[in-house]
């Protein structure tokens, strides 16, 4: 006889996400599937790591996992807790916690986001704090590499490019990590590399990727720990500079180039305004931009 209470088969929580017994394990299932896959693991490796059978892991992963999860799911929703909350390994928790969570879990996709973006806004450290590690966002022709590269030089810090590292994390180059992984593949690295970046805790000057700010975790996780900086300009100087790179790729064979080019930067404009300051580039000479980072970085106390 199942121990387990069964819930009531086809119930939704206010999100729309599958409540029932089944739902619930194939959720965690899914989520164990997924995490594998992102640090790519086999089911084998997980399995020497963990000390876990592979069997059990087919069944979990499968959402057939052991009876007492549901148990404990139980045992949860009768204090009106989440499973999250007895199997965290922490000490006593304010009881506001609790409370928060709850509201979060009721919450629909659209209102998660925006709740995200207050508590980022509204509790992110203070710049100062953050401005040990400086990063650069921008599109490409942006100035990232030059102006990076000379901010660094002139704070006296390593200047890393995210694109560069990810290529030495992968051991091949971008274009072939698209090739063989797709986006998110190189969405995967990108994480990683940016998170190894941030746990060692040094001071840096980092040059990011155009389009870290389309996946919203990672972009989260660098407004969080670094004094970020949206390098501006206009979409004709992004082709300019990047063709006089000796990049004529943007143009070969694309006479809408320039309309994809404006499109792109027009949708990421809100997601660039997230960053602490912005510096125009557009029309400056690199020069005349740099002097603005140095007077930026001054404020914030850090020494050019």
């Amino acid at each position: 006889m199942n121990n387990a209470k069964a819930i009531n088969s086809g119930a939704n929580d206010a999100t729309g996400h599958d409540v029932t017994d089944s739902g619930f394990l194939k959720a965690i299932g899914a989520r164990v599937r997924k995490a594998r896959s992102e640090r790519e693991l086999s089911r084998k490796a997980l399995s020497d790591r963990s000390g876990v059978s592979e069997r059990y892991l087919a069944l979990l992963e499968s959402g057939r996992g052991n009876l007492s999860v549901l148990l404990l799911r139980q045992i949860s929703s009768a204090l009106g807790l989440t499973p999250e909350a007895l199997l965290r390994d922490a000490g006593e928790e304010p009881a506001a916690l609790a409370s928060v969570q709850q509201m979060l879990l009721h919450m629909t996709p659209q209102q998660l986001v925006r709740a995200r973006d207050l508590l980022l806004g509204e509790f992110r450290e203070d710049p100062s704090t953050r401005s040990t590690r400086i990063a650069l966002i921008g599109l490409r022709g942006a100035g990232k590499t030059t102006l990076g590269q000379k901010l660094a030089q002139a704070l006296k810090r390593p200047f890393i490019e995210l694109d560069r590292e990810i290529e030495r994390e992968a051991g091949t180059s971008l274009s072939e990590i698209f090739l063989l992984y797709g986006q998110p593949g190189y969405r995967r690295y990108e994480r990683r590399c940016l998170e190894q970046l941030l746990n060692d805790g040094n001071s840096c000057v980092i040059a990011a990727g155009g389009s870290i700010v389309s996946e919203p975790t990672t972009y989260d996780l660098l407004l969080s720990a670094c004094y970020t900086i949206w390098l501006k300009t206009r979409p004709e100087e992004h082709m300019q500079r990047v063709i006089a790179q000796g990049d004529t790729r943007p143009m070969a064979g694309n006479s809408q180039a320039m309309d994809d080019l404006r499109r792109i930067l027009q949708s990421r404009v809100v997601l660039y305004g997230k960053a602490d300051a912005i510096v125009d580039t557009a029309g400056n000479t690199v020069r005349e931009s740099l002097a603005q980072l140095n007077q930026l970085t001054k404020e914030l106390g850090q020494t050019t």
